[in-house]
């Protein structure tokens, strides 16, 4: 076996690598490293140097009903809203996979513009389109908007796998006199399983995550923790927010360890 010998060169282009990725990460994680620790601070300053190490601060979160409530509210509307997502999205999805679909240039666009045009922009759309019909300060008003900003992160996922998906498969069971509902579910959906769960974890992570729709539509009932968070940050400086940012990260990162697990599932499967 040839052993190759690194240059001079090679070896610091390879240590500027690793450096410059070093600082890229740091960048993008310094404003976590910086929140969490200031959750366990004793003070009710948003500053360093602490004064202490308290729980205080969770506590107070946990124990308010306006944050239990908030986080009531955003996992009731974050599940209600992936699964019609999911649902809305892995149709769509089989649809635009079809290569005899028409228009598909056009209506693949036209199905995630909600992740492009500015959540503003989307947000009033939604209110100038509800309140008409009620659905302003309503639970279904939220639903129904966060389905429609979860639903392409599955479109997007799920065509991602379909395009690997082996056709023959379907004609095969068609062809020993499966019906297209019996086919979908015992053929294509367990082996695009790992993409559609990968869609719907991020589509609930963006409903869970999303404030803007919810100001512009959502009322007191609706008010979720996001919007709570927001409330707290413009009323007054309330230092139990730090404490639900650091459950949230960890919430996140939660999440990302289901996304990983599930990719790696899907890379395990065996060929057919």
């Amino acid at each position: 076996m040839k052993t190759h010998y690194w240059s001079k060169t090679e070896r610091l282009s390879a240590l500027w690598v690793r450096w410059h990725t070093a600082l890229v990460l740091f960048f993008l994680v310094a404003p976590i490293l910086v929140i969490m620790p200031l959750s366990f601070n004793a003070s009710s300053y948003f500053s360093y140097p602490m004064t202490g190490v308290s729980l205080r601060w969770y506590e107070a979160a946990l124990g308010d009903p306006l944050w239990q409530r908030a986080l009531l509210n955003s996992l009731g509307i974050g599940f209600a809203s992936t699964l019609l997502a999911t649902a809305l999205g892995t149709l769509a999805a089989l649809g635009l996979s079809r290569p005899s679909f028409p228009w598909r240039g056009l209506i693949m666009p036209l199905l995630i513009s909600p992740m492009i045009i500015p959540i503003v922009v989307v947000a009033a759309g939604f209110y100038y389109i509800f309140a008409p019909l009620g659905l302003v300060d309503s639970y279904l008003g939220v639903i129904l908007a966060h389905t429609v900003l979860g639903t392409p992160f599955v479109v997007i996922t799920v065509c991602a796998a379909l395009q690997s998906f082996d056709q023959s498969l379907n004609r095969a069971a068609s062809g020993l006199g499966a019906r297209p509902w019996m086919n979908f579910r015992r053929v294509t959906l367990p082996l695009i399983a790992p993409a559609v769960g990968t869609g719907a974890v991020f589509a609930f992570a963006t409903s869970f995550d999303e404030v803007i729709v919810v100001l512009f539509i959502g009322g007191t009932e609706q008010r979720t923790v996001p919007r709570q968070m927001w409330n707290g940050i413009r009323d007054q400086i309330d230092p139990s927010i730090l404490a639900v940012a650091t459950l949230l990260i960890v919430f996140v990162l939660a999440l990302f360890g289901c996304v990983s697990w599930l990719r790696k599932r899907h890379h395990a499967q065996p060929d057919i």
